[in-house]
């Protein structure tokens, strides 16, 4: 869209809002969807459908057949919006202070230029303004999701499967409480956002978007008294479907937009998910696990030459905490409209974008935080040989087996094990020491002198691997 040459002509520093200035580029794709332009663009589009759909359907008696050339031209037009139809709308505006009918009165201008005046009356035939916004809307929101949230999504669900995958066998030690835990490996725990990330992605691509064109409250009166005995239901269903869109039929002025909240809620959990990724890679690095790769002649501290500061992960989670503020500002307002129509929904709507923009960049400041980390294996094995207490739970488990099957002396495993581990470092000797004396069957004896911290990660690679696998597959 040609709005964008126009926002390019704006001073990144004199923008108000940082999704129009500093980062511009990240939100960029969304103008097409959830700008201005687009939605009056939008607009025009189910305006200009609506009247080819009621002069095809011959609702209105008495008017004449819509000749193929007309119908040509006019959606023509109605895809060609570009700065001289913004600038059009923005005359009219100035003149009807209403947004929607100067959509009406553009349209009816270009009827009159291709020779079909004699039918402008059918433009916005029967209908409110929340007729056309409410579509407009719909169709705004499922292109922006449909071809920028969930590409970008998707891209930084791929990023994690690589990891994953690259990271299946790579053993860490596990933090239960903040405390070292049993072991488990980088990939898996890697895999545990990948599967909850594609539990929402289902969500979101299930999406019905709703619409509906029924009049000022719902109820088809002017469509009855203006042209009595038509299914005036039935047209407004294959309307609202011909746009792609789920037909709502029972609404009040405005569509009840409770599919918008739905949509919302969803996004905002795909948001806190992202949300907890970006605070345990941060923690992750803290803890040196990871290492981030430079970029060249980037500047980590102004201060202090040494430091690559986690920036994509923090820029990350601040945007996820103001896109879920307003998504959760979005979903708690738009379900609760007075009676049968107040205007709260059409402000609160043209922050949909904003909320947008700041998720959209999260995502992609994760894509490209985790682009560049470097998985730190001489720390993750520093760490798990510090840690031999944490075999406390195979032996005590063993044990208990070993008990069940009869064998003597088995008793209170976990105190026994309590005893030896709680608040004391164990080193291998120390340990393997303790099982030699346990009175344990061989086989058993020999299966735990031989598991190190390292070793004791359970099927966590197989769980990475089968994630992984089965992400891909679904793509």
């Amino acid at each position: 869209m040609t709005n964008r040459v126009q926002l390019a002509q704006i001073d990144p520093a004199l923008a108000l809002s940082p999704l129009d200035g500093r980062y511009r580029a990240d939100a960029a794709p969304l103008i097409d969807y959830l700008s201005e332009a687009a939605l009056n663009r939008n607009r025009v589009h189910v305006e200009a459908e609506w009247f080819i759909h009621l002069a095809e359907s011959g609702a209105v008696r008495g008017t004449r057949e819509l000749l193929e050339d007309e119908k040509t031209q006019l959606r023509e037009w109605a895809a060609g919006f570009d700065a001289e139809t913004i600038d059009q709308l923005r005359t009219f505006e100035a003149v009807t202070v209403h947004d929607v009918k100067a959509v009406e009165y553009s349209i009816k201008e270009f009827l009159d230029q291709i020779g079909a005046g004699d039918l402008s009356e059918l433009v916005h035939f029967c209908c409110t303004s929340e007729d056309v916004n409410n579509l407009s809307y719909a169709l705004g929101i499922r292109g922006a999701v449909q071809d920028v949230w969930l590409p970008t999504a998707r891209t930084l669900v791929d990023s994690l499967a690589d990891m994953a995958e690259e990271l299946a066998d790579t053993a860490l030690l596990s933090h239960t409480h903040g405390q070292p835990a049993t072991p488990s490996t980088m990939g898996k725990e890697i895999a545990v956002f990948i599967h909850r990330l594609r539990r929402q992605l289902d969500r979101i691509e299930k999406t019905e978007f709703l619409g509906k064109i029924n009049g000022a409250t719902g109820t088809y009166a002017a469509h009855v008294v203006a042209s009595p005995g038509v299914d005036w239901p039935g047209i407004a269903q294959s309307f609202v479907e011909h746009l792609g869109l789920t037909f709502n039929p029972v609404t009040t002025q405005i569509e009840s937009h409770d599919w918008q909240a739905e949509l919302f809620a969803d996004i905002s959990r795909f948001n806190r998910i992202c949300h907890n990724l970006a605070t345990d890679m941060w923690t992750y690095i803290s803890m040196e696990y990871f290492t981030q790769i430079p970029v060249e002649g980037a500047t980590g501290s102004s201060t202090m030459p040494h430091k690559v500061n986690p920036i994509r992960f923090e820029n990350a989670e601040a945007n996820l905490e103001i896109s879920n503020a307003l998504l959760d500002s979005l979903a708690s307002t738009l379900t609760t409209s007075r009676l049968q129509r107040d205007l709260t929904d059409s402000t609160t709507q043209r922050n949909i974008g904003v909320a947008f923009g700041h998720s959209l960049l999260a995502l992609n400041n994760l894509v490209k935080g985790l682009g560049r980390l470097e998985c730190n294996t001489d720390a993750l094995s520093a760490d798990l040989e510090r840690n031999w207490e944490v075999l406390a739970e195979a032996i005590q488990s063993v044990m208990r087996a070993a008990f069940l099957r009869g064998v003597g002396g088995m008793d209170n495993p976990y105190e026994k094990l309590k005893e030896l581990t709680r608040g004391h470092r164990v080193d291998g000797p120390a340990l393997r020491e303790f099982v030699g004396g346990l009175g344990l069957p061989d086989e058993d004896a020999a299966r735990l002198a031989a598991l190190t911290p390292g070793s004791y990660v359970g099927i966590a690679a197989k769980i990475a691997r089968e994630e992984t696998a089965s992400w891909r597959a679904s793509r």
